[in-house]
């Protein structure tokens, strides 16, 4: 009979970010738990957020676990840094996951099996999108955590490519899994549900939607240029986190006369977040790097097309069918955005072909993979 393993999730993410690392790590565990044969433990240094927490039911192969006594800030972060490692070992876990780029310091020193899965080196490859200080911590936990791991999972070939040359790391270490997209992203919509959500955000009739934090590497002001080049009628939404950046667009569209025609959503929830896809034209990512994109595959997944920007990974995301342009050719984004909207010829037969090509990124394929490795370490 299979031994059941003991697996440690890094659950911070998890019960924390609505989307990104978040979305990631819900996505996971709840894989995991359907594949079974893990006893799976989700550590979080506190319960966060009821309706991030709720998407990963308890169940009898999945349990959260928090620090025994972490009230603080400081003691919150002590505890998953070096801490967790002890409540690890009390806990009998065999294989501890890291799943948004980090490791407790000294786990492998305690004989517990480790996993890390890196979604980006964007502050290595691209320093000039953050704050000096932010590069210099990031950059000494990266070097930590490449130390610590027994295996390394890169989640595109751009995020390996990268860990290889930035992270001076042997590609023996590294593990290809794609990053796998929530289920919700792919079932069929209710007419009545994307009515309501329309209303409740007062969307526009015609959009092109974007979904990611809206900050300078993002590249957003791209798609708000392109709108001088596209019919009055289409509008651009945007739905993410917003920053000084995102201001500084705001504004310059009503400079510009496009304000009317630019709309910004922060605080959406999740449940929100596939009728607003399924109600768009088209789908647009101008984003000058990325680790991966899954706001494409989302999209892809609720029948919409996608134009994308060249230069990182995005063409891995999207695949052959989607449209990209270079980051900065307004009149390029306004042209392939013009081919994906509704009514434009061959649109069906790009989102039929798309959703053919995501499927590699299913959600139980990448946690079979996933699970693989975790059988492997334990052998």
């Amino acid at each position: 009979m299979k031994q059941t393993l003991t697996i440690g999730l890094d659950a911070k993410r998890i019960v924390r970010n609505g989307t990104g690392l978040g979305s990631y790590g819900r996505t996971l565990a709840n894989d995991l738990a359907s594949i079974g044969g893990f006893d799976l433990r989700l550590y979080a240094p506190d319960k966060g957020r009821d309706d991030l927490r709720q998407q990963v039911p308890e169940r009898e192969n999945l349990h959260f676990c928090y620090p025994p006594d972490g009230k603080t800030a400081i003691g919150k972060a002590i505890w998953r840094s070096w801490g967790v490692t002890r409540q690890l070992r009390r806990d009998g876990v065999q294989v501890y996951h890291g799943l948004s780029g980090e490791l407790p310091i000294g786990i492998s020193r305690s004989g517990i099996r480790s996993v890390v899965t890196i979604h980006d080196l964007i502050f290595l490859r691209h320093p000039e999108y953050y704050n000096p200080i932010d590069v210099w911590i990031y950059t000494r936990k990266l070097r930590q955590t490449l130390r610590e791991a027994d295996c390394i999972v890169a989640i595109s070939e751009c995020t390996q490519r990268d860990i290889i040359e930035l992270g001076h790391v042997a590609p023996s270490r590294i593990r290809l899994v794609y990053q796998s997209c929530a289920p919700r992203f792919s079932a069929e919509g209710n007419a009545d549900e994307d009515e309501a959500v329309s209303r409740k955000y007062q969307l526009p009739q015609r959009y092109v939607l974007s979904v990611g934090s809206i900050e300078e590497r993002k590249n957003i002001g791209l798609a708000v240029k392109a709108l001088h080049h596209l019919p009055e009628e289409v509008c651009l939404v945007a739905v993410g986190r917003q920053t000084d950046y995102a201001r500084r667009v705001l504004a310059e569209a009503d400079r510009t006369g496009l304000s009317h025609r630019v709309l910004f959503l922060s605080g959406v929830p999740d449940e929100d977040l596939p009728a607003i896809y399924r109600c768009a034209d088209t789908f647009v990512y101008p984003s000058r790097y990325e680790g991966f994109g899954i706001p494409i595959i989302e999209a892809i997944g609720c029948h919409l097309p996608v134009v994308a920007c060249t230069g990182s990974c995005l063409e891995e995301a999207g695949g052959p069918d989607s449209l990209y342009v270079a980051p900065d050719d307004d009149k390029a984004l306004a042209n392939a955005i013009t081919q994906t909207l509704r009514g434009a010829d061959g649109r069906e037969q790009r989102i039929i072909r798309s959703r053919e090509y995501i499927r590699r990124f299913e959600g139980n394929d990448v946690a079979g993979q996933i699970a693989a490795i975790y059988e492997e370490l334990k052998n």
